[in-house]
């Protein structure tokens, strides 16, 4: 490999919905029949493996992205905003249709509910019949869509990369029951899931799902807890990391924080220890802001924190 092909060559790519996410900054989150003022409206781009892929590319990993947007202007807007970051946006197709969005509530504890509209979201299939893209990565970071095809792709794409598999399944994939994620949970380097989202898939506590992921082939389980920081699991060891004090603003987004701290790592070839305070470190920066990338940190910050 030349050394001109080296300094080219992405270093993981995405693949997921990509988002506008219509931020209300609310009271509370009401029941049926509520009414509830908002006390401020704004937009900022989103899709769970887009704002991993953002962050990374904010940390100066070499990062690319495939999925679709509609031929609208939030479509042209979200591809700008990833062009930006300095992410490489060959894969990002353009579909007739709405872009996708996200209608996000956030209460004035920073926690926050979602509600999703895919738009012209999905996993296009040229990656499958023109799969040298997402070959030439280290990486694949994998996130849900709402479609019922999408998940199919992904499995395949799993199935046949040369690359690593990351996932992020997410509870859109999570409700789907761990019978419809096993294809790409056996297929992964690293799973990433919260602990509802892992109750939820395995029926179990986090240590004993972590370990039914490791069973049927995820390298590596990465358990986020919130405050409490993360739970880290591989066939041979586990390890819990601490979480870190933080001024929460929103919680949107971090969760994809976490991913790309955690994958900073991991492509550094750190030890499972540090990937984890890398990803406590990215997600506290991501919830002092509102968005899930306003408070995104760069390079110069991680650098700063590890010494």
């Amino acid at each position: 490999m030349s050394k001109l092909w080296r300094r080219l060559m992405v270093e993981i790519i995405g693949i997921g919905a990509l988002n506008i996410d219509k931020l209300y900054l609310v009271e509370r989150i009401g029941a049926a029949g509520d009414e509830i003022g908002v006390y401020s409206v704004s937009e900022q781009p989103g899709g769970s493996a887009a704002n991993t892929i953002a962050a990374l590319a904010r940390l100066g990993i070499k990062t690319g992205f495939v999925g679709r947007v509609g031929d609208d202007a939030d479509g042209t807007y979200l591809r700008s905003e990833m062009e930006k970051e300095g992410v490489d946006t060959q894969g990002i197709e353009v579909a007739r249709g709405r872009t996708g969005s996200a209608i996000v509530l956030v209460d004035l504890s920073g926690e926050r509910s979602m509600y999703v509209h895919p738009g012209v979201n999905d996993a296009p299939s040229s990656t499958l019949d023109n799969p040298s893209y997402v070959n030439s990565a280290k990486y694949l970071h994998l996130s849900s869509f709402v479609g019922e095809t999408a998940i199919e792709v992904q499995r395949e794409i799993s199935d046949r990369s040369k690359a690593e598999i990351s996932f992020a399944p997410g509870m859109l994939y999570v409700r789907r029951g761990l019978d419809a994620l096993r294809g790409i949970i056996s297929n992964a380097r690293v799973v990433f899931l919260n602990r509802d989202e892992m109750g939820m898939l395995t029926g179990s506590g986090y240590r004993e799902g972590a370990e039914e992921l490791n069973e049927i082939g995820a390298e590596i389980v990465v358990v986020t807890l919130g405050g409490d920081g993360c739970y880290i699991r591989t066939p041979d060891a586990e390890v819990s990391i601490p979480g870190l004090a933080a001024r929460v603003v929103d919680t949107t987004g971090a969760g994809d924080a976490f991913c790309a701290g955690f994958l900073y790592g991991l492509l550094a070839d750190e030890p499972l220890h540090v990937c984890g305070r890398l990803g406590n470190f990215v997600a506290a920066k991501c919830i002092g802001a509102v968005g899930a990338r306003e408070g995104l940190p760069r390079k110069i910050e991680i650098a700063e924190d590890q010494n």
